[in-house]
Order: structure tokens, then C-alpha cells, then sequence
């Protein structure tokens, strides 16, 4: 018993020396303008990414995804890659800054939208709907664009495992992006409660998931949680994808596409592992326009136990 609460408590000490310095880092990079802040972010995790156990899931990722690209056409894949989640985590501290978006203004900010009468509808004419998005440019400048737009939108996200990152990014987060539901064993009631109060709800639909439909991504075996599925068959919702591209000179595209069309069975039913598929192949069409813009480290076809 003793032993267990001595690694627990290291265990807990590791978390928070981790948190301090991540602060730390985030905090520094306060002192400085956005645009060079970002730039070395990026600059920096190019050094230490391809250093961790990380980058080589990432390159057996790719090689799966692509394999017909060569491995030197992967690795700068890769590397690109790294450089995109510093700039992640750098947008973070600057986030209030970078959503300049204004539909009045006659030059062009750092935000530019594209389906703004899609948003306009969803405001005016409330009804049940789900908006869902990958792990593709800053695909958190998402729910914010939707909170400017005075949509009634409640997010699920999945909160980092370190706790305390976690609740400063939860409080982050719920000032900037309206209502947030941490992803857990009760967060599809409570999306499904707020889409019977005829609101809509917001889903990254790309993460790794055990126990889901089997289903193909980048022509791999992969588990797709099946939530949003039996939600659109529960509560007969439109489904709306959304995106965040990453533009030259710290600028953003953000996207939000026309409905799609939930495929149906022979009795007009939701089909469930086609609906899956679905979704698989619209994010697998964004990351293969722009590559380096997804997550690769996260383990969505569950091969690091293989490693």
C-alpha cells in the first residue's frame, strides 16, 4: 500500500512538473509578437519531434497510408507535421488574436470563411444538427468561429491526459467555444440532450477508437467510433463537415461544407457501418490534400502495441 501511494504521488508530481513547464513555454512565448512566436514553435518541434518514440509511428503511419511515396517524400511529411502541431500549441497562447474574421472588412485578415449561409442558416433557423471535423489545420478555431457566429453548438472534446493541462485547457476552451462536454462514458447523453432541445453539437470523428465499427482508412483497418451514426438515426438531424486549413503567412481557411447525405438501408433506417465509412473517407480526402496538416502521431489504426 505504501509503495503504491510513493508512485502514485511520483507519478502525480511527474504530471505536474510536465504542466509547469509546458506553461512555462507557452508563457514565454507571450512575450513576443504572434507571427515569430508561432514560426519558432514550428521551428522547434521540427528539432524535437523526429528525437521522440513518436516519430516512428508516425513514419509506420505513413508508409501505411502511402505507400507509394518514398521514404524520404514521408519523412519531410513528417517532418512538416511536427511543425504543424508546434504551431498548434503556439496558437494557443494567441488564439484571441488570430480569429480576426469580419465579413465588413474590405481586406483580408488572418481568418477567411468559406459557407458563411451555411453558418447564417444554423443561427436563424434553429434546428437539431451535428457538425463534425478532424484533427486537420487548427481545428480548434472551429467551435470559436461557430461561438462568433452566435451558433448554439456543444462540443465534445477529449480532454490531454495530464490533468493539470487539462483543466487550464478546459477553462481555455468553455471562455472562447460555448458548451463543452469531455468525451466519457456519459458524454453521448449529454450530446443527445442537447440535440432533443433541438441544438447542434460539434464531433471530431478521426480519433482512435477500440470498440468501434470496422471500417477502412487510407484502405487500413481501423475502429470508427460509431456515436454520431446513432445519433443522426435517433434524432434524424442534417450533418454538416467542417475544417481548418492552414494558409501561407499564418493565415486560416475555415470550411463548412453543405450537408451530406447519411446513407440509408432498404427500410430507410440510418446505416450505421456505411455511415462510418463515410466519415472516414471525407477526412481521409482533406488529409490527402494537405498531409502534413493531420496528427500522424495519434495511433488511429491501434499498431503501437506493434512497435
Amino acid at each position: 500500500m505504501l509503495l503504491t501511494r510513493i508512485v502514485l504521488k511520483a507519478r502525480q508530481f511527474q504530471q505536474w512538473l510536465v504542466a509547469q513547464l509546458a506553461f512555462s513555454f507557452l508563457n514565454l512565448l507571450k512575450l513576443f509578437p504572434a507571427d515569430p512566436a508561432i514560426r519558432f514553435a514550428d521551428w522547434l518541434m521540427r528539432q524535437i519531434g523526429p528525437r521522440l518514440g513518436r516519430h516512428r509511428l508516425m513514419l509506420v503511419n505513413l508508409k501505411n497510408a502511402y505507400p507509394e511515396k518514398s521514404e524520404a517524400e514521408r519523412e519531410a511529411i513528417a517532418m512538416a507535421s511536427w511543425g504543424h502541431m508546434g504551431r498548434l500549441a503556439a496558437e494557443y497562447v494567441f488564439l484571441d488574436q488570430l480569429f480576426d474574421f469580419d465579413p465588413q472588412r474590405e481586406t483580408p485578415g488572418r481568418i477567411e470563411v468559406s459557407g458563411i449561409p451555411i453558418f447564417l442558416d444554423l443561427r436563424d433557423n434553429p434546428r437539431p444538427f451535428i457538425v463534425f471535423t478532424a484533427h486537420t489545420g487548427n481545428f480548434e478555431l472551429l467551435p470559436v468561429a461557430g461561438n462568433a457566429f452566435g451558433l448554439n453548438v456543444t462540443v465534445m472534446f477529449r480532454p490531454p491526459n495530464n490533468p493539470y493541462i487539462a483543466e487550464k485547457v478546459f477553462s481555455f476552451r468553455a471562455a472562447r467555444m460555448g458548451k463543452l462536454v469531455p468525451s466519457h462514458a456519459g458524454s453521448s447523453i449529454a450530446l443527445a440532450r442537447q440535440l432533443e432541445a433541438g441544438q447542434g453539437i460539434g464531433v471530431l470523428v478521426d480519433q482512435k477508437f477500440r470498440k468501434g465499427l470496422s471500417t477502412n482508412f487510407f484502405g487500413n483497418p481501423v475502429q470508427t467510433n460509431p456515436l454520431l451514426a446513432k445519433l443522426v438515426r435517433q434524432f434524424d438531424c442534417e450533418v454538416y463537415p467542417a475544417r481548418c486549413i492552414r494558409l501561407p503567412d499564418n493565415r486560416y481557411r475555415l470550411e463548412i461544407e453543405p450537408k451530406i447525405d447519411i446513407p440509408r438501408n432498404e427500410k430507410g433506417a440510418v446505416d450505421v457501418q456505411a455511415t462510418g465509412q463515410l466519415l472516414n473517407d471525407k477526412v481521409e480526402s482533406w488529409v490527402r490534400e494537405n498531409p502534413e496538416q493531420w496528427l500522424w502521431y495519434h495511433d488511429r489504426w491501434h499498431i503501437k502495441r506493434y512497435l
